[in-house]
């Protein structure tokens, strides 16, 4: 395993922007701006909303300390909506269609890998749904997803104000960003924080659950062994998923149908967490097994708990199914967030120049 962790902790620092706007669907905002550093939610604006609002406390004392840095990103965040706008719109234009409900988001930022210094910028725009633009950094050209993408992708590709203004911002101003908030948060987010891992079971012949929550950072892997050897068999790998309070949980089932009881106890569950030298196992062992169809425990607390674990993590389930079918867009539209109201179709790249993203990244 030491070989794998190895491959499977690459140190990587991330800056990722969601931008998104919607119209004709009153149950979203309008316009909505979310960014994340290390995985985490670092900030978040809609159009419900007056000022950018830190969602994490490094992000509140960067707000106190470097109060410059959070007014500019907090102005061009929200003044953005107005360029936004005006993309949506051309958007609509080009894919003909006007009426009805339509989503467009940008997602972009930049990568560091902070073991050989290599910076990857990324933008890509979304829309309803489904990829339309990404940059290309090397070409300074646009791609078009599908053929509705081609008439937006012939106008950007001639606009160089729009590409001086995306260059900028992938290749400087963004890894700045990164790298500012990479030493910021030093001691701070990237002190390990273990997991709570308890083994769940919806009925008796369900899979056995090991699930891990409350941990930190995100790069983690967790597995099923027998007899200290790693299983592929009869094992469901799920994802990686965000906590509100800025951990995260995973889990992985193991398909008990074929195995004997007699031979549970040489079965474990195995975490390993980046920074942490020791792994925390949990044997496959059915007094530990937290369940809603059966009072399985050591004691009258641990009971209670059993029967409230189950509910409460379905009920956690749906809430991110309903967050993903809002931020599915999001995911894949992406555009800047220091963009201003300026380097638009049709407007001259000297509004570039007025507080524009450009200035910003030649100031800085």
């Amino acid at each position: 395993n030491g070989a794998l962790l190895g491959v499977v902790f690459i140190v990587l620092s991330k800056a990722l922007f969601y931008i998104m706007m919607s119209s004709g669907n009153q149950n979203i905002p309008d316009y909505f701006i979310m960014a994340n550093f290390e995985e985490v939610v670092m900030v978040y604006y809609d159009t419900n909303m007056k000022t950018l609002e830190p969602r994490h406390d490094w992000a509140r004392r960067l707000m106190v300390d470097d109060p410059q840095h959070w007014d500019t990103i907090s102005e061009d965040g929200i003044h953005y909506e107005q360029v936004f706008r005006v993309d949506t719109d051309s958007f609509k234009q080009d894919s003909n269609q006007t009426g009805g409900v339509h989503i467009i988001q940008q997602y972009w930022g930049c990568e560091w890998d902070d073991e050989t210094e290599k910076l990857d910028g990324f933008l890509q725009y979304g829309y309803n749904g489904e990829d339309f633009l990404t940059f290309d950094q090397e070409t300074e050209t646009w791609i078009a997803a599908n053929p509705q993408a081609e008439t937006t992708k012939l106008e950007w590709d001639g606009d160089t104000a729009r590409t001086v203004l995306w260059t900028n911002l992938l290749a400087k101003s963004c890894p700045a960003w990164l790298k500012k908030y990479f030493i910021y948060t030093n001691g701070l987010l990237h002190i390990p924080e273990l997991p709570s891992v308890s083994l769940l079971q919806k009925t008796p012949s369900s899979p056995v659950s090991c699930h891990a929550t409350g941990f930190y950072p995100h790069r983690a892997v967790m597995f099923w062994r027998k007899d200290g050897e790693d299983l592929y068999e009869d094992v469901d790998q799920g994802e990686i998923l965000p906590n509100h309070d800025g951990t995260f949980q995973m889990r992985v089932d193991l398909n008990i149908s074929s195995i004997n009881p007699e031979d549970w106890r040489r079965y474990d569950c195995v975490f390993q967490l980046s920074g942490v030298t020791e792994d925390t196992v949990t044997v496959l062992h059915k007094p530990v097994i937290r369940t809603n169809w059966e009072k399985i425990g050591i004691g009258n607390d641990q009971e209670t708990r059993s029967d409230k674990t189950l509910p409460i993590i379905v009920a956690v389930v749906v809430l991110v199914i309903l967050i993903s079918i809002i931020g599915f867009t999001v995911h894949k539209k992406k555009t800047g967030e220091r963009l201003r109201g300026c380097f638009h179709r049709n407007t001259e790249a000297k509004c570039v120049g007025e507080r524009g993203l450009v200035y910003q990244s030649e100031r800085e």
